[in-house]
């Protein structure tokens, strides 16, 4: 018996009248089919996608680019063939061919890919199928694409974000590098934390083998905003050779977004998470999230970064047990010393101030943060560009008033209203 024959409902033994919703269904797919068969010679079977494998639709736009997947034909005249984007570079707006409404082929696979409009009397929806000559092709296509999308991942940061609508991703390209050099911290506390990144990637493995520690790593920063647990993050993505994702906590974070994050990554692996300002976890997804930490699996391979400005907020869970985060790091603000570093090395503001003025601000900041030292920075460039002179004291105090105004929420006349939806 083949496989045509085993079939109980055919599509030319029925038509709308009997079966409509599936006729219009069967007519467009039964076209693919066929056209499928002319183009490449092949009979493949049709498989459903249980895992939601976002990857294939990533690694596809990325190899038609390239050439490693090819589109054989778009299906209907009057849906789109293309799509506007909009990339934060140089190339600004970008016409992409669309992804949906089309066939797609790996010929080095066997494989063929199509979303497909299906048009309902009630609704309109898209649908993903995936084409495949056997179970053996289609495994081995699945291989290439988790390491095909390792790659990608490496020259970009991708984005996770909890909306109400589920977890969306996007790919950002990584413009500008920081350097470990650019890193203000004191020095035994970098070493620590670059460290263990470092041995976490080894390609070998062996300090993990050697000494018997589950492969899997989380460490937390905190401290006051504008220190730069941001800048460490963005220098730890990159300088190591593995994918890097952001995971952005919301209201709408839930149990469900949680386990699909951790499912994505585990693919992935090894690879850096990122969790910033993760005191922003909804009080009802907490124990979901704590739960998926302590899995026998679900952090294998994953190096976990959690980034808060306010460590009170932290369940204590969170820190007080092995296998979730192993170790807390406060980022505190700079001394006189990475102060003095910041100005001369990284600022160089020895183009237009004496090295005596600058151990001058040095000496007086010793409140400020290093956001605070950039605007410091920025507000003497300005001045020494306009006026080829720095009032250093008038800028000083104006931005300690701004952070005791920060501290006290004393903005203004106390008969003005504060911004927001109160009446």
């Amino acid at each position: 018996m083949t496989l045509k024959e085993s079939f109980i409902i055919r599509l030319p033994e029925n038509n709308r009248e009997i079966l409509p919703n599936y006729y219009d269904y069967g007519v467009a797919l039964d076209r693919v089919h066929g056209f499928i068969l002319k183009q490449t010679g092949l009979i493949l079977k049709m498989y459903l996608d249980n895992e939601n494998v976002e990857e294939i639709w990533n690694v596809l736009e990325e190899d038609l680019a390239c050439g490693k997947a090819e589109l054989l034909s778009y299906i209907y005249d009057h849906v789109e063939t293309g799509c506007i984007d909009y990339e934060q570079n140089e190339n600004g707006f970008v016409i992409k061919p669309s992804i949906n409404n089309a066939v797609y082929f790996y010929p080095d696979f066997e494989i063929a890919l199509v979303k497909l409009p299906i048009f309902q009397s009630f609704t309109d929806y898209q649908h993903e199928f995936i084409y495949a000559k056997s179970d053996e092709s289609l495994l081995a296509f699945l291989q290439y694409v988790y390491r095909r999308q390792k790659e990608i991942m490496k020259d970009s940061v991708s984005v996770f974000t909890d909306t109400e609508e589920g977890v969306e991703r996007e790919k950002e390209k990584v413009t500008s590098l920081v350097l470990r050099d650019d890193v203000l911290l004191e020095e035994g506390l970098k070493s620590e934390i670059y460290r263990s990144i470092d041995e976490f990637f080894n390609e070998s493995g062996d300090f993990f083998k050697t000494y018997n520690i589950p492969y899997k790593r989380g460490i937390l920063l905190y401290g006051q905003p504008g220190n730069g647990k941001t800048t460490l993050v963005k220098s730890i993505a990159g300088s190591i050779d593995a994918p890097v994702a952001y995971w952005q906590i919301t209201e709408y974070t839930t149990s469900y977004s949680i386990k699909e994050v951790f499912s994505i990554v585990a693919k992935m692996a090894p690879m850096v998470l990122v969790i910033e300002d993760i005191d922003s976890m909804p009080e009802s997804s907490r124990s979901v999230f704590l739960n998926t930490l302590d899995g026998a699996t679900s952090k294998e391979g994953i190096f976990l970064i959690g980034t808060t400005n306010y460590p009170e907020k932290i369940d204590p869970a969170l820190i007080n047990r092995a296998g979730r985060f192993d170790r807390a790091y406060e980022i505190k603000r700079p001394d006189f010393d990475l102060r003095l570093q910041y100005l001369l090395q990284i600022k160089q503001m020895e183009r237009f101030m004496s090295k005596s003025d600058i151990i001058y601000i040095a000496e007086q900041t010793e409140k400020f943060s290093i956001a605070q030292l950039n605007e410091l920075y920025t507000s003497a460039a300005l001045q020494w560009h306009y006026d080829q002179a720095v009032d250093t004291d008038g800028i000083i105090r104006n931005l300690e008033a701004a952070n005791e105004k920060t501290r006290t929420q004393e903005w203004g006349e106390a008969d003005y209203s504060k911004v927001g939806f109160g009446i």
